[in-house]
This record gives C-alpha cells, sequence and structure tokens, in this order.
C-alpha cells in the first residue's frame, strides 16, 4: 500500500474534518500540522476578488461625484469628535470618510496623493479611477484577461498624455488677468465662488510674494511654510487681505512699551531671556546671609549682561520664542525696546523671512548683520477680544500672512480649504505655464481621439483601450448631470462637436448646462493638475485590476486572546498580529 491507508483511523477523521476549512493547507509532517493560513482568515479569489475590489471603487466614486463642478452639492460629515465639515473638496469629504475595504482604502489614498502633489482636481481624480474599475467590469465577464486590460489602459494613457500635449495652451504667466482667470476656473466650484475675484486675487498675490527664483532659475514656492492663513472670525468679508508682511496672535509682554513703531530694527532670538533654572531639583546649602544675596546677585548680573548684549545693536524690538524674564523686561524696558515672547518656531522663520534679520540662538552672538531693518511699521492692534502683532509695509517681503475674515467657523474653515486649492492653482500655473480647456472639454477630446486610434489597434487590448474613452466621458457627464441638464442630448451634441476637427474647446457650461466655448468663457484648467488626474487615476485602476486574490486575517486581539484551538508554535511563525 502507499501509504494511503492511514494506522490511526481517528486521525484521518479529524484530518478530514479540519480539512474542510479551504484556507487551512495541512501537511502530515511528524504526526503535528501545519496551518498555513489561519482558519479565521477570509479569503477572497480570482473573479469574486476582482469584483469585489471594482464595487469598492464604484461605491467611493460615487459619495464625490454630486460635488463636482459649480452648481456642486455640499456634504456634511460629522468626525468622531463630534466637530461638523461642510465642504465639497473631494479630498476634505474622503478624508474624513471611515472605510474598512482595502481597494475603497487605495482609492482614498488616490485623493489624497493629488492634493499634496498638485492640489486641485481631487474629485476628478476619484470619479475617473471609479469609472476606470467600471468599464472593466463587462470586459471581465468577457473572460479577457485582466494583464491585457491593464495592457490597453497603459497604451491608453501614454496616447492620452501626448494628446494633452498637443491640445495644451501655453499662457503668459506675469499676465495677471490670464492667471487670475485660471485661478477663477479652478475655484468657481467651490463654496466661496460667489465673491467674485477676492479669493483668486489673495491666492496669487501670496503666491507671487513668496516666489523665489533660484541662482538656476528655477522657482521655489513654498506656501505651506511661508503663507499662513490666519482665521479670524466675525467682520466682513471684503476685509481679507494679503498683509504685505506677517501678523501673530501676541502683545507685548509689558503694558508700557511702545505699541507701534515705525522702521524698527528687529532682532530674533531663539533663547530664553531668564535666568537658567537647573536641570533637576538643585539644593544650595548656604551658611551666610550676605551669600544669598551674593547668589541672587549673580543672577541679577547675569541678566543684565543677557539684555546688555541685545542692547548693544540698538535694537527696537525683540522676538524671543522662549520666556522673558520680569528683570529682563526692565532692563529692556528702559532702553524703549519692546519685546514679545513664547512666539511659535514657525512664525518666527517668516518674520526672519519679511525683516531679513536672522534667528539667534545666543545673545552674545548678536551682530548688526542680524538685525532686521525691513520692515516698515510694527503695531499692535485689537481685533474682537485679542491683540494681534501687525508687521507690514516690508520691503520685498518673502512670506506673507493671508487674513480672512468670515461669519462662522464653518465658513472660515471652507473658505481656508479653498484658498489652498487656490494656492496650488496659482502655484501651478506659476511653475508650469500650460493650461487645458476644462468644463470636460480636454476629456471628450480625448475620448474622442481616442476612439479614433482604438481602429487601429489589433487584438483583443482593443477592447479596453476603448473602455478607457468611453469611461474619460463620466466628466462632462457628472457636470450636465450635477447642474439638472438633459444629459442625454447634451452628451450627445459634446460628441456631434468633438468628432470634427477643432471641436476641442467645446465643453459644459456648468452653470447653465449647455454646451459652450469653454475658452470664450474662461474655465480653463491646468496642465499639471489634467497629467496628474489622468496619470493617477488609470495607474490606480490598473493595480487595482490585477489583484486576484485578497486575504484579510484577524489578530488574536479580536478574536479575544487564543488562536481558536490552532497550535500556539504556529502563531508565532505565521504572524498573524502582523496581518491584522
Amino acid at each position: 500500500s502507499l501509504g494511503l491507508k492511514s494506522p490511526h483511523p481517528t486521525v484521518s477523521k479529524e484530518l478530514r474534518a479540519r480539512t474542510d476549512t479551504s484556507v487551512a493547507a495541512m501537511m502530515m509532517g511528524g504526526g503535528g500540522q501545519t496551518y498555513v493560513l489561519n482558519r479565521n482568515t477570509k479569503r477572497e479569489q480570482g473573479r469574486k476578488a476582482q469584483l469585489t475590489n471594482i464595487q469598492a471603487g464604484k461605491t467611493v466614486a460615487s459619495i464625490v461625484r454630486t460635488t463636482l463642478g459649480p452648481r456642486a452639492m455640499l456634504k456634511m460629515l460629522l468626525d468622531p469628535m463630534g466637530g461638523i465639515v461642510m465642504t465639497n473638496d473631494g479630498n476634505a469629504i474622503l478624508r474624513e470618510v471611515d472605510v474598512t475595504h482595502p481597494a475603497a482604502k487605495n482609492m482614498i489614498e488616490l485623493s489624497r496623493a493629488q492634493d499634496e502633489e498638485v492640489g486641485d482636481g481631487t474629485t476628478s481624480v476619484i470619479i475617473l479611477a471609479g469609472e476606470f474599475l467600471g468599464v472593466a467590469e463587462p470586459l471581465l465577464e468577457k473572460k479577457l484577461h485582466p494583464t491585457l486590460i491593464v495592457a490597453g489602459y497603459m497604451q491608453a494613457l501614454e496616447d492620452a498624455l501626448e494628446i494633452m500635449k498637443q491640445i495644451a495652451v501655453p499662457i503668459d504667466s506675469n499676465d495677471p488677468e490670464a492667471v487670475r482667470e485660471v485661478v477663477r476656473g479652478a475655484i468657481d466650484t467651490k463654496f466661496v465662488s460667489r465673491y467674485g475675484n477676492l479669493i483668486s486675487d489673495l491666492a496669487i498675490k501670496a503666491t507671487k510674494m513668496v516666489c523665489i527664483t533660484k541662482p538656476d532659475g528655477k522657482k521655489e514656492i513654498d506656501l505651506k511654510r511661508y503663507a499662513k492663513v490666519e482665521k479670524l472670525s466675525g467682520g466682513e468679508l471684503s476685509e481679507c487681505v494679503v498683509l504685505d508682511g506677517v501678523m501673530f496672535n501676541k502683545d507685548i509682554t509689558h503694558p508700557r512699551m511702545r505699541r507701534m513703531i515705525k522702521n524698527p530694527r528687529v532682532v530674533l532670538l531663539d533663547c530664553p531671556l531668564e535666568y537658567k533654572k537647573g536641570e533637576s531639583q538643585t539644593n544650595v546649602e548656604i551658611t551666610k546671609e550676605a551669600d544669598w544675596e551674593k547668589l541672587l546677585q549673580q543672577e541679577e548680573d547675569e541678566m543684565k549682561k543677557v539684555c546688555e548684549d541685545i542692547i548693544k545693536v540698538k535694537p527696537d524690538l525683540v522676538i524671543t520664542e522662549k520666556g522673558v524674564s520680569d528683570l529682563a523686561q526692565h532692563f529692556l524696558l528702559k532702553a524703549n525696546i519692546s519685546v514679545i515672547r513664547r512666539i511659535r518656531k514657525t512664525d518666527n522663520n517668516r518674520i526672519a523671512r519679511v525683516t531679513g534679520a536672522s534667528i539667534c540662538n545666543r545673545t552674545e552672538e548678536l551682530t548688526e548683520a542680524s538685525v532686521g531693518s525691513k520692515c516698515g511699521l510694527f503695531q499692535i492692534k485689537k481685533i474682537g477680544d485679542e491683540y494681534f502683532t501687525f508687521m507690514t509695509e516690508c520691503e520685498d517681503p518673502k512670506a506673507c500672512t493671508v487674513i480672512l475674515r468670515g461669519a462662522s467657523r464653518d465658513v472660515l474653515n471652507e473658505m481656508e480649504r479653498n484658498l489652498q486649492d487656490a494656492f496650488c492653482v496659482a502655484r501651478n500655473i506659476i511653475l508650469e505655464p500650460r493650461m487645458l480647456p476644462g468644463g470636460g472639454a480636454t476629456e471628450m477630446e480625448l475620448a474622442a481621439r481616442l476612439k479614433e486610434k482604438a481602429k487601429a489597434i489589433p487584438g483583443t487590448r482593443q477592447f479596453a483601450y476603448r473602455a478607457i474613452a468611453d469611461a474619460l466621458e463620466v466628466i462632462p457627464r457628472s457636470l450636465a448631470h450635477n447642474c439638472g441638464a438633459d444629459v442625454v442630448r447634451v452628451m450627445t451634441d459634446l460628441r456631434a462637436r468633438h468628432a470634427v476637427p477643432g471641436g476641442e474647446k467645446m465643453g459644459i457650461d456648468g452653470n447653465k448646462g449647455t454646451v459652450a466655448d469653454v475658452k470664450a468663457l474662461g474655465i480653463m484648467d491646468t496642465f499639471a493638475v489634467k497629467q496628474q488626474t489622468l496619470r493617477t487615476s488609470i495607474e490606480a485602476a490598473a493595480m487595482l485590476l490585477r489583484i486576484d486574490d485578497i486575504i484579510s486575517g484577524i489578530s488574536k486581539k479580536q478574536r479575544g486572546g487564543g488562536g481558536g484551538g490552532a497550535p500556539a508554535q504556529e502563531e508565532e511563525t505565521f504572524g498573524d498580529a502582523r496581518d491584522g
């Protein structure tokens, strides 16, 4: 016998019972059984895995589909802390949504990556990726292999990027009107569109202010670090401004110090102006009373020396990130110097950029070179209940503060999100001054041209290639749908216009829901955003289609300790704590 009969009938019965779980791979070796996968593991294979992924992608896309375009709906989200977020920014919505499906998590990552990379098009990227997955479903039903579909997708991506380069229009980034038009196009779909050019002007001004041209001719725009958005509730919307300098929420330390100084000399410190305390508890034994006096005197002398070092460079204003003792205040007040203490490091960096001062770590090292004198006016104003320090009228500032005023906190938060988008668009134009027609015109043109090209592709790859062309129509379709137009008629009209040469500027006027020349309406998108959107969405869809097996292990903690009778040492080998 070839060992088919087991000498222990009981063991074989137990084995048969255990092999019923499809995931436990068993081997007879030395009498013990080896579980390759935990029995609590869920596993989806082949077609089923692909279909659940596609379903997950489509579901995520359906969340944000209604937030595309100028007539977009807002979403109201409750976060775990009980706060409310009201927005139509794709990334802000998906950031708050809690999903469990791995493919859906992957989709949400897309909008975050898009937000970090180019800052705009977070909604479009999700809608497109969801649609690209959706059109693959019938292809999988036809028993097309996922690798073939992916190959078709990738070829379509390359061709689409080529076509986009052909229809891109260069733009002069120094022409304020042209730049404003583009930024308007990007934020007209947002909440702040009713305030006209207000936000777009703020964004352009701030971006140009922090733009630095390096010696090799490259431009660097660090909006995150040097363009600070301060939200002050109350006040009129028309009071929103970009300061030619900075503002921060601090007051001077002593009421008798000057609150307004013209052309101040500024010193920035990163050290405390108080006597150094011992690291841990310090005990000093003193035998004579005079020694105690000496000790105090020493502290005072130390402080006096520090202050004299500062007074030597004749500043009008001293700003430090650490604390200032009463004694130091006294000495500096006598020298008619205003002091601001405990300022944030990021604020200090911005002040250094606008005043031309350099931050000093020790008072001994202060020199004339580290004093900043580019600031034109230092003043402290009271806004609402709080005092704010303004340092404005700077010559050639390379950092700025954008002040947003609005009725309530929710309005301000939404305005800030929109401003961030506008910042990114303005930055993209300055870094890459090329435009594409918006309003779904670019997508429609790509769809029309790819359908033409698909005819020349041999074999089954043509199906996948054509699927991409069909899927691209989702953007104009959603735009038409969101403003209540007759979708079928508008789409047929658009297809007809794009079928003839010279129709690439025809898109959808998102306010009226009619077909219009988007270039004449000034609806333009930046090339960087469109390119990134298309690339990200196709690559993500291709990656999700190539998954044919989803294994989700449940960690020991969730099972409530113990491996449900599975041998202990195997749990260690195949660490299911890692899978969970």
